[in-house]
């Protein structure tokens, strides 16, 4: 049977007990020279052998009660809103990864109304909101872009008018609404984020926990957020999330040179969204840029790239060509109420996931706001 606490510090006692009595031992025959040094040798090795169990004997017991206080301390309520949250997030981590039902307290501190239900099918708001609105800097485009979490989204394509004002009756803006129509609806894309959990963070801090699993799901999030938004081949029936689909129909400007389809494809693009207009490109094309440029000197490297081109540039592995354009006219929005979390378990590998199925979808709201910077050969006049 395993030794209690309490046993380990009655143990402990007695071993104390004993060490005192063989020190006194030591003290006062040592002052007496007719005890043989073989005497006084076989107690100081007692000594040194009670010592050290008792030494041994009181980490042991210093660990668990620093185990068990910190476990108590997790375990106390907390009157910090934000760490109620935590510990209620973390709590629905560990009952979900166990296979069992979420209840109804947790799912109340996270701010899930639907306690009628039991919420069992239902990411609690919170911890949604957390996912989409916190920013997320592996993909830049939440920089730019809106992103919402509003169920059954419908906007207008144009946000605002202007009485006797020309800005719709722009030859491309104009035929764009004409061919999509005045407003975009937001539809309901599936999208599995799986975290796979160690029984070490597991059973680690409620904000270690939260965090680990935050951080890996926004990162999840973004890489798949990026992998639609710039799809050389889109799948099917996703093309519209495209900047480079087709369907899409953004204007391609052509150019012999990489800087010349920037600043082309910029100024091509109409004054009522030159505000906040952008450039979405590769890292490695904008330094092949710079240095076609400075023609091998090193003045244009430390330059910011509105210096240079005249617009922020935000870098992005997947803009294969660049993107340029005003990205307000761009979208992403999460359906929060249709949010599921669930367990998942790997069998070939034996790796446990808290896996989040997430519903969104991403619209460009007008083409006429941005163009492409191709590089090939400039069409003849």
């Amino acid at each position: 049977m395993p030794v209690t606490l309490f046993q380990k510090k009655q143990n402990l006692a007695n071993i104390g007990a004993e060490l005192a009595q063989v020190n006194d031992d030591i003290a006062q025959k040592a002052g007496n020279p007719a005890i043989e040094d073989s005497v006084l040798n076989e107690l100081s090795q007692k000594a040194d052998g009670l010592e050290n169990r008792f030494n041994m004997l009181k980490r042991q017991i210093d660990r668990e009660e620093q185990d068990s206080a910190k476990k108590a301390k997790q375990a106390e309520p907390s009157d910090d809103p934000k760490q109620k949250v935590t510990d209620a997030y973390a709590s629905l981590i560990r009952t979900t990864m166990a296979n069992q039902a979420v209840g109804t307290d947790v799912l109340q501190a996270l701010g899930d109304d639907k306690t009628t239900t039991g919420g069992q099918n239902i990411l609690p708001v919170t911890v949604s909101n957390n996912l989409i609105s916190e920013p997320m800097e592996d993909n830049p485009l939440r920089q730019d872009e809106i992103v919402s979490g509003i169920t059954n989204l419908i906007l207008p394509r144009i946000a605002y008018s202007i009485d006797d004002d020309d800005f719709v009756a722009d030859q491309e803006v104009a035929k764009e609404l004409k061919l999509k129509g005045d407003t975009v609806t937001f539809n309901r894309f599936k999208s599995k984020l799986k975290v796979a959990i160690s029984e070490t963070i597991l059973n680690g801090t409620n904000t270690a926990l939260v965090q680990y699993v935050n951080d890996a799901l926004a990162s999840a999030a973004a890489a798949k957020e990026k992998k639609v938004q710039f799809a050389t081949a889109p799948k099917a029936g996703e093309e519209h999330m495209s900047f480079y689909s087709d369907e899409v129909g953004i204007k391609k400007i052509t150019e012999s040179t990489m800087f010349d389809a920037i600043t082309q494809a910029a100024g091509d693009i109409n004054d009522a969204f030159q505000t906040n207009v952008k450039v979405y490109m590769r890292r490695p094309d904008y330094l092949r840029m710079i240095k076609e440029l400075s023609n091998g000197a090193a003045t244009l490297f430390g330059k910011a790239p509105e210096e240079i081109i005249g617009y922020p540039v935000r870098f992005t592995e997947r803009s294969v060509t660049p993107v340029v354009g005003n990205f307000k006219y761009a979208q992403l929005n999460y359906e929060i109420a249709s949010t599921l979390y669930e367990q998942w378990k790997d069998y070939d590998n034996g790796v446990n996931y808290f896996s989040l199925t997430a519903w969104f979808d991403h619209q460009i709201l007008l083409a006429s706001a941005f163009r492409l910077a191709v590089v090939g050969e400039s069409p003849k006049e």
